[in-house]
C-alpha cells in the first residue's frame, strides 16, 4: 500500500478533528517547509523517524540506452534519508 498526501490529510483529519480544508492546509504547509529546508540545504531531523539530508553528487559519464552515445551527466544534489533507531525498531522488531 502507498501512503498519499490524501491519506495523511484522512488521519489528520480523524484523529484532529480537523476540517479537510484545514487538514489539507496543515499538510500543505509541513510538506512545504520539508521542500523549502530542502532546497536551501537544511538537514530535516523528525525525532523518532529520521533525517532527510541533501548531498551532492559530482558529474559523471553516461550512455544514452537507446543510441549508445556518451556523455557527461551535470552535477546535482540528490536527498538520503537516514531512518532513526525507534523507526528501525518498529519495522523490524525483535523476537
Amino acid at each position: 500500500m502507498t501512503l498519499t498526501k490524501k491519506d495523511l490529510m484522512k488521519t489528520v483529519r480523524k484523529g484532529c478533528g480537523f476540517t479537510w480544508e484545514d487538514s489539507r492546509r496543515l499538510v500543505d504547509e509541513l510538506l512545504g517547509t520539508i521542500k523549502g529546508a530542502l532546497a536551501d540545504g537544511e538537514d530535516v531531523l523528525i525525532s523518532g523517524f529520521g533525517k532527510f539530508s541533501v548531498k551532492k553528487k559530482g558529474g559523471r559519464r553516461g550512455r544514452n540506452p537507446v543510441t549508445g552515445e556518451t556523455l557527461m551527466l551535470d552535477q546535482r544534489r540528490v536527498v538520503r534519508f537516514k531512518y532513526s533507531g525507534a523507526l528501525r525498531d518498529k519495522i523490524n522488531p525483535s523476537e
